[in-house]
This record gives C-alpha cells, sequence and structure tokens, in this order.
C-alpha cells in the first residue's frame, strides 16, 4: 500500500476523474480530495492511496507532469505529516527570550 500526494489540481476536477486516471495503473483504494474547512471549496491537492506499491510508483512516474483538465499535475509520493505540536505557531512556546535576573 502506497500513499501518493497528486497537486496543482484544477478545481474542477472530481474525485471520479481522479480516481479513473490513476486506476490505468492498478487498483486505487481511496481518495481524498482536500478542502477548504469554512468555503468547502477545493484546495487543489489530493491524497490517493494505491494497494500495490509498484502500480503505485509507475502511477507516480507517469502521471507526473501529465495535463489533467489543462492543468500540469505535481505527483509523487506523500510524506508523513508533520507534528506540528500543541497551540499556536510554536507549539505553545514563546519566541521571546528569556530575561536574565538583575542581580
Amino acid at each position: 500500500m502506497k500513499n501518493i500526494f497528486i497537486g496543482n489540481l484544477s478545481f474542477q476536477v472530481s474525485e471520479s476523474e481522479l480516481r479513473s486516471a490513476f486506476e490505468q495503473y492498478g487498483q486505487v483504494l481511496s481518495v481524498n480530495m482536500v478542502t477548504d474547512r469554512e468555503t468547502g471549496r477545493a484546495r487543489g491537492f489530493a491524497f490517493l492511496e494505491m494497494a500495490n506499491a509498484d502500480e503505485a510508483d509507475r502511477a507516480i512516474a507517469e502521471m507526473n507532469g501529465k495535463l489533467l483538465e489543462g492543468r500540469k499535475l505535481t505527483v509523487n509520493e506523500a510524506r508523513p505529516k508533520k507534528d506540528r505540536g500543541g497551540f499556536g505557531r510554536d507549539g505553545g512556546h514563546s519566541f521571546r527570550p528569556r530575561r536574565e535576573s538583575r542581580w
């Protein structure tokens, strides 16, 4: 099983269109079109999971740079999501340097 990142998607591409474009290389287990939380509109990228790693590698090689709905796709193996920590930009830590004691 291998997870694939697909970027530079047209906002008009549907999940079924994306699935059928990749199914010619092997079994597609799932397609996750990423959408904006507030508007529900597509964000222009997706993740696709394929059952066989060799088929996924072939799909990546063949589909990277290929036109879909007039846009050149960016296709590569998905990287694990980085842990962003707790809350805030810095995971709850302050950017201010610690002030030294006066005495």
